[in-house]
């Protein structure tokens, strides 16, 4: 792909009428071609955010795929500068989606939450009342905290499971945990 390696700045004469017949007709060649000469910028935009050339070439056909549809909704006064902020946008949304989230394993919370509470008597016990407390949770809690702890699901994918917003599950995993622990507070002083 030597698109990749171009240094030239792309001649923005056109770029307006390419865009008003791609509107006008459908037709993807005419998309393709205003994109191509957009793309070593676009690739070089990807390439300072992600730091991976690989993921960086994924991230222009991405971009190209997501234009397809975005190039009809917005009102685009210049191109190359729309482009340049859609990039920019598309690979800080990348970045947030794949941070990595803290993993934590379920039996090193159970030991550690043992460990915490030797009164509880035996870990039996304390996975026992772990377990009337889960069932005491709103539903929304109890199924977001199991997602998320037990089958080691991500926030987003908690999201499109149960059609939750990403702030929803965020806020049911929080209020979830507290209320787990205040269950667990009380049932560890009897």
């Amino acid at each position: 792909m030597s698109w990749f390696n171009k240094k030239s700045k792309p001649d923005e004469t056109g770029d307006e009428s390419l865009l008003a017949s791609y509107r006008n007709t459908g037709d993807l060649a005419l998309l393709g071609k205003l994109y191509e000469k957009y793309m070593p910028l676009v690739y070089g935009v990807c390439l300072k955010y992600l730091q991976d050339d690989e993921q960086s070439k994924d991230a222009v056909m991405q971009i190209f795929e997501e234009l397809v549809e975005k190039v009809t909704k917005h009102d685009i006064k210049q191109f190359r500068s729309w482009l340049y902020v859609l990039s920019r946008n598309y690979c800080l949304m990348q970045l947030r989606s794949s941070k990595k989230m803290e993993v934590v394993n379920v039996d090193d919370v159970m030991e550690s939450a043992f460990v915490l509470h030797p009164e509880s008597g035996d870990k039996e016990e304390y996975l026992q009342s772990l377990e009337r407390c889960m069932q005491k949770l709103i539903a929304t809690q109890r199924e977001s905290i199991d997602l998320f702890y037990l089958q080691e699901k991500c926030y987003k994918d908690i999201a499109e499971q149960t059609g939750f917003s990403m702030n929803e599950v965020k806020s049911f995993i929080q209020n979830g945990k507290r209320n787990l622990k205040i269950c667990m507070e009380k049932n560890s002083e009897h």
